[in-house]
């Protein structure tokens, strides 16, 4: 058994890609490796360990893991290179035989992470350990701290849905959730440590309790009674689990914020039946405009994919005015990736390459005439602003309760209170709002 002081005083660097779920993961893996004395490290110092938590989302994820594992090994050629993620979950052996690399864990291992360390440390031979995907059925919990304010709660984990184009559920496993009372003891251990905010994170989070008696539903209005913690976001939630229940309660909630992220895919019938998704447009439609008959001033992201196999130029037009005719606040637009196992590779109608880009710059326009029309809909009010620790020299930033990027002057002695903001005009990034501030709010 090795020696556990070897580590004391020893460096990691933490890189992650993807989805907020992965980097609530890797806040989780950085304090496994604080229990065992390796810290962050500092600008300017080399480390003794590059743990890199991948995605594999699409081909150029997977693509830019294997250029972030290869630049690691070049910039630290001494320093061991942990990988986990989904990436690792799909293609071990391929990462393992990249130079550098001591260890490869799969999305289900990242809990093992220090222990697999001590292998390397005592055998010093690569040590792969992935779990075959059917059989992980393990939740492992996390949360992380984007800063003092916000952090990220992992409450569901895999998804069962199987869409032809998505290589999640291979790389997640079977749905799976932690416990209400496990997931209150984590939010009001946030609130302990002087956390604000808590965004949901998971892979399909609406279905969580499945198996149980238990529900989504029945999770927010648990959490929503925890002292302290003064906003919640959900994050991404499928259309046909965010029911009207739902809605109309976060509506009328004491910290759930208005802000929807909901995946939408495509904008007509035909291609969502090719994707195997569980709703149709006139599902999704009607959830948007629940929504905005409950709370006019929420925020709504739709992620949206284009390019699709079998996405003919007819179904693409039907997509866009679809999208355009939905009162949204933000598309966030990828384009159709192959990837290897999926049974979309199996529809006919692939959409060339050129193609898919011109779709994708002509619904990023949409993005971007919806996103101005709702922060103009703000402008000379005043919302409530959670303010975040200014960095020296530069603006105090935060978000309005309905997701605005709000830049104010300096004022440290606010840092983590909500503020009374009033909002000006966007600033030239088109993703960020002037605000004066009024005065604190709490």
């Amino acid at each position: 058994m090795i020696d556990e002081s070897v580590f004391t005083g020893r460096k990691a660097l933490f890189h992650t890609f993807g989805c907020k779920l992965n980097f609530a993961e890797t806040s989780t893996v950085a304090r496994l490796f604080a229990e065992k004395g390796i810290r962050r490290v500092q600008t300017g110092e080399v480390p003794d360990f590059v743990v890199v938590n991948t995605c594999s989302v699409t081909e150029v994820a997977d693509k830019k893991c294997r250029q972030a594992i290869r630049g690691f090994a070049r910039r630290y050629p001494d320093a061991a290179i942990v990988v986990t993620g989904c990436y690792a979950q799909l293609k071990s052996d391929e990462i393992a035989s990249l130079p550098g690399v001591a260890v490869v864990a799969g999305s289900d291992r990242k809990d093992m992470l220090s222990v697999y360390l001590d292998r390397w440390m005592s055998e010093h031979a690569v040590v792969r350990e992935v779990t075959p995907t059917k059989d992980i059925r393990v939740f492992t919990p996390s949360c992380s701290a984007e800063d003092r304010t916000r952090h990220f709660l992992k409450v569901q984990d895999g998804c069962d849905y199987w869409c032809t184009y998505c290589t999640i559920p291979m790389a997640r496993g079977r749905s799976r959730s932690g416990t209400i009372p496990d997931i209150v003891a984590q939010a009001e251990k946030v609130a302990r440590e002087g956390g604000r905010e808590i965004v949901l994170t998971g892979v399909n989070i609406g279905d969580f309790g499945k198996g149980r008696e238990d529900t989504f539903f029945d999770l927010i209005k648990e959490l929503d009674r925890v002292e302290g913690i003064e906003r919640y976001r959900i994050s991404s939630i499928e259309p046909n689990l965010l029911t009207d229940e739902i809605i109309d309660w976060v509506a009328g909630s004491r910290a759930f914020m208005p802000h929807f992220h909901v995946p939408l895919q495509a904008g007509s019938d035909e291609v969502l039946r090719l994707m195997r998704r569980h709703y149709d447009t006139a599902l999704f439609r009607h959830r948007m405009e629940r929504i905005r008959a409950e709370m006019p001033h929420a925020f709504i992201g739709v992620d949206l994919i284009v390019g699709a196999r079998g996405e003919t130029d007819e179904l693409f037009a039907r997509s866009r005015d679809f999208v355009e005719s939905l009162d949204i606040s933000r598309l966030h637009v990828f384009p159709y990736s192959e990837r290897p196992g999926t049974r979309a590779l199996d529809i006919e109608g692939v959409v060339p390459q050129q193609e898919k880009h011109r779709r994708t710059n002509v619904m990023l326009g949409i993005s971007e005439r919806k996103l101005s029309d709702f922060m103009a809909r703000f402008v000379g009010t005043v919302r409530p602003v959670l303010a975040e620790h200014p960095r020296k020299g530069r603006p105090m930033m935060g978000f309005t309760d309905n997701y605005l990027r709000v830049r104010m002057r300096p004022m440290p002695e606010l840092d983590g209170r909500v503020i009374d903001v009033r909002l000006g005009v966007p600033l030239d990034s088109g993703e960020e709002i002037d605000g004066e501030i009024i005065m604190p709010c709490v």
